[in-house]
Order: structure tokens, then C-alpha cells, then sequence
């Protein structure tokens, strides 16, 4: 049983950084996509990162427009675990942030595209 287990949440000034992790098991994840979404109070789920296989040990890394060159994402080789750093925080990225993991490729970018979530971990990023 697939299983994604989040943490590195926290509450920070605007301009700090955080790093969350993501945990895998229960399946061989190096060939899956892994992705982090963000769902903030009165919004919609919307997508921020993700690192998907390409061949080798060699992976994609794409981007939300409103984090790109601020935010990166990683994974471990075996792909059990996925990183994303996130610098110069700023109130708007305040939301809880799931990871979320499918095998294969697919629209990246779309939540329906996978089926596997973590439970979420809460990010507050005050002013």
C-alpha cells in the first residue's frame, strides 16, 4: 500500500526559507512522478512543483510560475524521497502543501493525474 507521509511545515517570516519532505512506501517510486500541490484557506488545490522521470537516474523538474526561481524541488535516486526547498517565502505561499505521486507521465500539472496523496502539512508564512 502506497503511503506518502509529509513534514517540514512551519510557520515563518516572510523571506525565510523551509524545506518539506516527502516520505514514500509501499511501491518502487523511481519511475513515478512526484508532485507537491498547495491548497490555500478559500481556494482551489493548485499545483506548485513537480519531478518526474525522463531516463537514467535523470528527472524533469517543473515549476508554478508563482515559485519558480524560489522553489526546488528534488528526489533521492530511488525516488523514496522528495524534497522541495522553498527561499524567500513570502504570505501568499501560506497553505497547506500535500505531495502527491502517480506512476508514469500524464498532465503534471493536474491533480486528477494523481493517486496518491499525503495527508498535508500546514505552511503560514507571516508578513
Amino acid at each position: 500500500q502506497v503511503q506518502l507521509v509529509e513534514s517540514g511545515g512551519g510557520l515563518v517570516q516572510a523571506g525565510d526559507s523551509l524545506r518539506l519532505s516527502c516520505a514514500a512506501s509501499g511501491g518502487t517510486f523511481s519511475r513515478y512522478k512526484m508532485g507537491w500541490f498547495r491548497q490555500a484557506p478559500g481556494k482551489e488545490r493548485e499545483f506548485v512543483a513537480v519531478t518526474r522521470w525522463k531516463s537514467g537516474i535523470t528527472y524533469y523538474a517543473d515549476y508554478a510560475d508563482s515559485v519558480k526561481g524560489r522553489f526546488t524541488i528534488s528526489r533521492d535516486n530511488a525516488g523514496n524521497t522528495v524534497l522541495l526547498q522553498m527561499n524567500s517565502l513570502k504570505p501568499e505561499d501560506t497553505a497547506v502543501y500535500y505531495c502527491a505521486a502517480a506512476p508514469g507521465g500524464g498532465l503534471f500539472r493536474s491533480e486528477t493525474s494523481y493517486g496518491y496523496w499525503g495527508q498535508g502539512t500546514q505552511v503560514t508564512v507571516s508578513s
